[in-house]
């Protein structure tokens, strides 16, 4: 783990974050909860918020694919998500949901600004991210697709949406 440069829990929890909060909107899968922690402590980020009828650590099935990362990561349980967004556009944060819809852009397309806060929502594994949910985001951003599926797993988006972020925050 020295070699590999590895923080310790606690240095994780000192550490400065990057800017970027998750709010996970009913998702119901402990193993795509478990992986959106992992790849959240990959990155450094601020926090992660589960909403709804989202599971909470401590939880075998979550722990398996978090590996341990639900003891690095900040995290908080709102009920509700809109309570949740509302909360984040209080501090400051730019809400954005993963979803296709009407009006929204490509990821490629979206260009986040260096010193903003921003806060990503990713929805139900079936639904999506509720209707009244989306009503309150700033923006909606969607992944471009291009075989016979039109959607990726809830692990699958977090993962490729935080590594755009991120990518094109620090260079």
């Amino acid at each position: 783990m020295d070699e590999l440069g590895r923080k310790t829990t606690d240095n994780f929890k000192s550490a400065e974050k990057f800017p970027l909060v998750l709010v996970l909107d009913n998702i119901r899968s402990m193993m795509n909860i478990g992986s959106v922690f992992r790849t959240a402590d990959a990155f450094l980020l601020k926090q992660i918020v589960l909403c709804g009828i989202t599971a909470k650590p401590p939880h075998r099935e979550i722990h398996k694919t978090a590996l341990g990362a639900t003891e690095s990561m900040d995290w908080i349980y709102i009920s509700q998500t809109t309570e949740a967004i509302r909360k984040l556009k209080e501090q400051d944060y730019l809400v954005i949901a993963l979803e296709q819809t009407a009006e929204s852009i490509s990821l490629k397309d979206f260009t986040p600004v260096k010193g903003k806060k921003y806060a990503l929502v990713f929805g139900n594994e079936v639904k999506g991210v509720d209707e009244k949910v989306l009503e309150l985001c700033d923006v909606c951003i969607e992944i471009p697709q291009f075989g016979t599926k039109h959607s990726f797993n809830i692990s699958v988006t977090a993962g490729i949406t935080i590594w755009d972020f991120y990518s094109k925050m620090t260079c």
